[in-house]
């Protein structure tokens, strides 16, 4: 069959992992994006600020890329966006909030607006060889989209991040009917969330949230810090009018915090009565009993609002014991310990933390098994690909899939980068494409990769010894040093013996390149380090990097 025939399928990211999403879909010479998204860094990636995906197959076929369809306006989703548009230039499709969320960000990258255009449930639009059509759905964001692509060979259903919530705040459910007609006329492709594929039941409604919430704003003594997502519009909605009926002001902490109430109010999907909102600086002026604060920081991150609160270097605020923290959000895999750090260091000043899932102060966004079941069964996929997860949770939705009748064969559990082709008939794995993490570090964007990444593990564990020696290039004999200088291995002055003996190793190697002349460098450092690695090792049972600076004359 001709290779204009078939459908390719070719996430970037998003698979095996939380974040980052970003799914290519391809037929002939036109491809369409759906969404571009980050992933923040993990612990072992030191200094590094994001993380986005490899775009390379992008970059090589840019022409071909029709538009970029974007489901919701959470950074997983969107947090990419700007550094793709650096390389395409092309349309951008996306709910209203989900848009006005990306205009203000691309205005702080400095990145030229694009086309963008605001799509609704219902609506359909023809991109090429794509019928695209979008779908609401539930999620911890206002105007979240599900959405299908007609295509020759078949219709394609993804869901984007979802849960049923038959009792959402906004009064807008998740339109199972659409979900349920497109099941009836025939769907090829289903790509599902699975990021709650290992927890059994239902994902609670928001309404529950606002219920906790009137608990602890009814019990509450002093100032109440709230932190979640600044995304989480419906979540600030409820904050803000559980501060109303308790007659409490609200202040809002963080930038992104400002950014996004900000331009949810002026696109209309949140109300804060006039007078509510106060800025930061007006704190002080209002009793305690009568402050709601608004932050970010809800995952630990060092910069954000509520770290610098939890280690008293806010210019704006000083907690004290008799505030209460609510952290309306659970920790993204891999911030656990982050988060963890943010509550002792809170505890330690006094202050009440609220955190537990018990609590009732969070509801999950996404989908659990009865949900994600429910979607199956609707839907009825010929093929399914679990995306949106670590690879566990990929591995679970399968089974779920299983069990709601889809054949093992037709279950495809993938990587970032595997090609998912696909015809009328039949589907198989067709290769790979360039993946991949690209690591945002300051204004450099990939310029550190894997090995700086181990350097820098390297230095952060053992650190670094560097030796400092004065040859005469001609005659291979030593004119100055060697010196040695230690940085995060051992104190010079309490280990004299130790960088005696150091000294003492590399001599000994130069000695074997005396009377000659030195015409490469290369093999005297690298015997200064190995003669150096097999000594301090044995000694101290580390392994610094070495750094052998050699100057000749």
């Amino acid at each position: 069959m001709n290779k204009n025939n078939k459908l390719s399928i070719i996430p970037l990211g998003g698979l095996g992992e939380i974040g980052k999403n970003m799914t290519v879909f391809r037929y002939g010479d036109d491809m369409i994006i759906l969404d571009a998204g980050l992933a923040f860094p993990e612990e072992d990636m030191l200094g590094i600020d994001l993380v986005i995906p490899d775009m390379s197959y992008i970059s090589e076929n840019k022409d071909k890329v029709r538009a970029v369809v974007l489901t919701h306006g959470h950074e997983d989703h969107i947090g990419s966006l700007f550094y793709l548009l650096r390389q395409v230039s092309v349309p951008v499709y996306g709910s209203k909030l989900t848009l006005g969320l990306v205009e203000g960000r691309l205005k702080e990258y400095d990145v030229a607006a694009p086309n963008l255009i605001p799509v609704a449930p219902g609506d359909s639009l023809t991109l090429g060889p794509f019928k695209v059509g979008f779908i609401r759905v539930n999620h911890s964001i206002s105007d979240a989209l599900g959405i299908y692509l007609k295509t020759p060979v078949g219709t394609v259903v993804h869901t984007g991040d979802f849960k049923i919530d038959q009792t959402p705040v906004d009064g807008k459910m998740i339109d199972i009917h659409k979900f349920a007609e497109m099941g009836n006329q025939g769907v090829l492709v289903l790509l599902s969330d699975s990021t709650n594929a290992e927890r059994p039941g239902y994902t609670k409604s928001e309404r529950t949230v606002t219920e906790a919430l009137d608990e602890h704003f009814r019990s509450a003594k002093g100032r109440i810090i709230l932190t979640t997502f600044a995304s989480n519009v419906s979540r600030l909605q409820q904050a803000i009018q559980a501060a109303c009926a308790y007659g409490r002001k609200v202040a809002l902490l963080g930038r992104s915090m400002v950014t996004v109430v900000n331009k949810a109010v002026e696109l209309g999907y949140m109300e804060i009565p006039e007078g509510t909102l106060i800025g930061a600086e007006e704190i002080g002026r209002y009793p305690d009993n009568q402050m709601l604060i608004l932050t970010t920081g809800s995952q630990g991150e060092p910069m954000a609002a509520l770290s610098r609160l939890a280690a008293k270097n806010h210019r704006s605020l000083q907690l004290t014991p008799g505030d209460t923290v609510l952290i309306s959000a659970n920790p993204i895999p891999g911030n656990e310990r982050s988060v963890g750090r943010i509550i002792d260091s809170l505890m330690r000043l006094g202050v009440h933390v609220v955190y537990e899932r018990a609590s009732g102060i969070h509801a999950s966004g996404h989908a659990s098994q009865e949900e994600l079941k429910l979607i199956l069964n609707l839907v009825h996929p010929k093929f399914f690909i679990p995306v949106h997860g670590e690879h566990r949770m990929l591995r679970q939705h399968g089974k779920l899939a299983n069990q709601t009748g889809v054949p093992k064969e037709n279950v495809f559990i993938g990587e970032n980068g595997h090609v998912f082709e696909f015809t009328a008939e039949t589907g198989r794995f067709a290769g790979k494409v360039t993946a991949g993490k690209i690591f945002v570090d300051g204004l450099g964007v990939g310029d550190v990769g894997n090995i700086v990444i181990r350097d820098r593990r390297q230095l952060s564990q053992d650190g670094v010894l560097i030796v400092v020696v004065t040859l005469d290039k001609n005659r291979g004999c030593i004119l100055d040093g060697p010196d040695i200088v230690s940085r995060g291995f051992v104190y010079v002055r309490d280990s004299e013996a130790l960088i005696d003996e150091a000294r003492n190793i590399v001599k000994n190697v130069l000695e074997r390149f005396e009377n000659q002349p030195i015409t490469e460098w290369a093999p005297l450092k690298n015997g200064i380090r190995e003669a150096l690695v097999k000594y301090l090792f044995a000694k101290t049972g580390r392994r610094p990097m070495i750094l052998p600076i050699i100057m000749d004359l």
